[in-house]
């Protein structure tokens, strides 16, 4: 079997450029990789452009997501003839009819909420952004402050449409085998979260000690989560 290419996923409040480290780590290694520009409109919708997007690679795909990228590849995987394995990110693993929003508040700790969001309403429905002064204690608490400036100001609003969204059908996690990368200094899905999601997928699990932006502080571990992945289906 071909290598497969990995389809990177970036979740709410952020952009492809996320991903910037963990590509280059990938390619290092020799693995083609392809990172989404998630839409971050609704979940049902999402999820159908990130399978057109994993559906245009030739060969096997292993599907990695990031917060809500995580409830993502949980439903485009579905629907992508390619897909051989999922890897969660300090992601959402949700189960069917479960939303972002339920599983990020379903166990304390988790500082996203009304005191740290602002709301804009776009054409009648609400979006969500982190308050540029709470960015780095809720996103990225383990990256320096001139980091996190700038995270915060080129942040992508996500529709709170998005995260109230229940996953439709079933999640891809009961039929494809997964890993799970649980950031055990995350202040928006918090670590109890993450590790019940994990455990119930029976996901392959690796901690560290690291922000929700664990992509950006830490690539070298998600990366190498990501490898596991891609070998054990190779």
């Amino acid at each position: 079997m071909s290598t497969p290419t990995v389809v990177l996923v970036h979740g709410a409040f952020a952009d492809s450029s996320s991903w910037t480290d963990v590509v280059r780590g990938l390619r290092a290694q020799g693995v083609p990789v392809v990172a989404v520009a998630n839409p971050l409109r609704g979940l049902e919708s999402d999820a159908r452009y990130v399978a057109s997007v994993a559906n245009s690679v030739t060969g096997p795909v292993v599907l990695v997501g990031h917060s809500y990228g995580g409830a993502l590849i949980t439903r485009a995987a579905r629907d992508v003839a390619g897909a051989k394995a999922l890897v969660y990110v300090a992601a959402f693993q949700p189960d069917t009819g479960e939303s972002a929003l339920e599983l990020a508040n379903r166990f304390p700790g988790a500082k996203l909420g009304p005191d740290t969001l602002d709301v804009l309403v776009h054409e009648g429905a609400p979006e969500l952004s982190i308050k540029p002064g709470d960015f780095r204690e809720v996103f990225a608490a383990d990256l320096p402050e001139s980091a996190t400036t700038v995270l915060a100001a080129t942040q992508r609003p996500v529709a709170e449409a998005a995260l109230a969204g229940g996953l439709d059908g079933e999640p891809a996690w009961r039929s494809l085998p997964s890993w799970a990368l649980v950031a055990n200094q995350d202040n928006a899905i918090p670590a109890a979260s993450q590790e019940f999601m994990a455990e119930r997928a029976g996901s392959t699990t690796t901690r560290v000690d690291a922000s929700h932006a664990v992509a950006v502080s830490r690539p070298e571990v998600v990366a190498e989560l990501v490898l596991a992945a891609v070998r054990a289906t190779s």
